[in-house]
């Protein structure tokens, strides 16, 4: 992970910071600039001139650089929309700040006051988020590399504690974007097991690392079944928080962690198969949330479960038709070795059942149907359990990673019967991403609380937008983390 610029807290009049930009707020009444609170000292510093900067009405996420020509002490000044002052919700000043550090990426030192145009208390945090998560850039595999150039970031006036959850988060979310921008060619199951004990060792993590001698031993038919088409066996990742004291609560996070996905031998088109090096976003956002709880430090034990295999063709390979049987003792018809991450999912999840999980989210890219259903805005929460569902749709819009309820009836189980097996992998292709949830559904003991997170359509991004990157876009990660704090509260 590259270097995050450095963020701090700073008392001062806004006028006297030093530095290349003074970043104000701006926001928007009546379709022109309205400036409160600091900016507007900085306005009447401007003789008023900053009311009327052309083409800028104060609209979320425009942003305006000009000279200061000394009339502040920073070189520059930035100028932010967010908006109409009735809409300053934690989630516009992340969105702004996010916008305004790409806009600012060519300078290394700003101060900014965007977290005073909010009184709630996580103004802060998610104004740090934004920051960090807009500067962000993939360039390791760039021979003439060029990374933001922001290297200091100062809050005036804010909380310290609130700046360092912010970049606790913003790092979490960051790690599990550069695992899912790397290409599979360097990032196989072996390697992913590899940066979980990395992540382990640095944070103070229990991590155990199960091959693919041991899961066949001991029945993994999933993963194995799913891994056992490519030269690189599969792997089952398992890491394991534990709080300084008692734990209050003993929870799992599953994540999906297919390195690459061919397929199989329903082979994806071209199209649909450039991208499938993201097919493990579900585990780098698992893996991203244990490397921050160290940190954290909640009060509930986590342990984090992610199957790990690369879904490829070879005389090896699934075929359709296969019978596998899995951790749970269930026979799986594989109609279509496409539906690959459910099997290794149902083999985690069985695995954090029985091992004394009190609750379960797992997360995962598995299936296009919820894409095309919600669109790259909103991951589907597939969960029975009221508290649970409120839970995570609580984290999902204090992050910004919102989620929406799908239906998983047990009606569909019939979609999924299978003449030869106890039940096939999947089932027709209307409902798909409900199929999926109500296959994993089998392998969930009843009395657990368990949701299904998929993230499909959030997991990667054509083009960056607020706080989501271009690429992968480490979805879920902070919404586990928020998730997570909750059952400490």
């Amino acid at each position: 992970m590259a270097p995050t610029p450095h963020v701090l807290a700073a008392d001062g009049a806004p006028s006297e910071q030093t530095g290349d930009a003074l970043v104000i707020f701006a926001h928007l009444k009546d379709g022109s600039a309205e400036y409160t609170g600091a900016p507007s000292a900085i306005n009447d510093a401007f003789d008023g001139a900053l009311v009327s900067l052309p083409g800028f009405s104060g609209k979320v996420g425009q942003v305006v650089l000009i000279p200061s020509l000394g009339k502040i002490a920073a070189t520059n000044l930035a100028v932010v929309g967010l908006g109409p002052r009735s809409e300053q919700a934690p989630g516009t000043l992340r969105r702004a700040a996010a916008d305004a550090a790409r806009k600012l990426s060519d300078l290394a030192e700003i101060t900014s006051v965007l977290h005073q145009a909010s009184d709630d208390a996580a103004a802060a945090q998610a104004t740090v988020e934004g920051f960090l998560l807009g500067s962000y850039r993939f360039t390791d595999w760039k021979s003439e590399p060029k990374p933001t150039k922001l290297q200091r970031i100062v809050l005036l006036g804010a909380d310290e504690e609130a700046l360092a959850r912010g970049v606790t988060y913003a790092e979490a979310t960051i790690l599990a974007r550069d695992l899912t921008n790397e290409p599979a060619s360097s990032f196989s199951p072996k390697t992913f097991a590899r940066k979980a004990q990395d992540v382990a060792d640095a944070n103070g993590l229990d991590c155990t690392i199960m091959e693919a001698d041991e899961l066949e031993t001991k029945g993994f038919g999933g993963i194995i079944g799913v891994g056992k088409g490519s030269s690189v066996p599969p792997v089952l990742i398992k890491l394991t928080y534990s709080p300084d004291g008692p734990p209050t609560r003993k929870i799992a996070l599953v994540g999906k962690g297919i390195t690459f996905d061919t397929g199989g031998y329903s082979i994806k088109i071209a199209p649909g198969m450039e991208q499938m090096k993201t097919d493990m976003g579900g585990g780098a956002a698992v893996l991203g949330a244990m490397s921050a709880l160290s940190r954290l430090k909640p009060s509930a034990e986590v342990t984090a479960y992610i199957p790990s295999a690369e879904n490829m063709i070879s005389a090896d390979a699934l075929k359709p038709g296969d019978v596998l049987k899995l951790f749970s003792g269930k026979t799986v018809e594989v109609n279509n070795t496409d539906a690959e991450g459910r099997l290794v999912l149902a083999d985690a999840l069985k695995l954090a059942c029985d091992e004394g999980a009190e609750a379960i989210v797992d997360i995962a890219t598995l299936t296009a149907h919820i894409h095309i259903a919600l669109g790259y805005r909103y991951s589907g929460l597939f969960c029975d359990h009221d508290s649970l569902r409120g839970e995570l749709e609580a984290a999902g819009e204090a992050t910004g990673e919102a989620v929406w309820r799908m239906p998983m009836p047990d009606s569909y189980l019939s979609e999924l019967d299978s003449d030869v097996a106890d039940i096939k992998a999947s089932g027709q292709r209307y409902g798909g991403a409900s199929h999926a949830a109500v296959f994993l559904k089998q392998h969930v003991k009843r009395s657990i609380p368990w949701a299904h997170l998929d993230i499909a359509g959030t997991g990667r991004s054509d083009k960056p937008r607020g706080e989501v990157s271009k690429g992968g876009t480490g979805v879920g990660a902070r919404l586990l983390l928020a998730w997570i704090e909750g059952q400490s509260a």
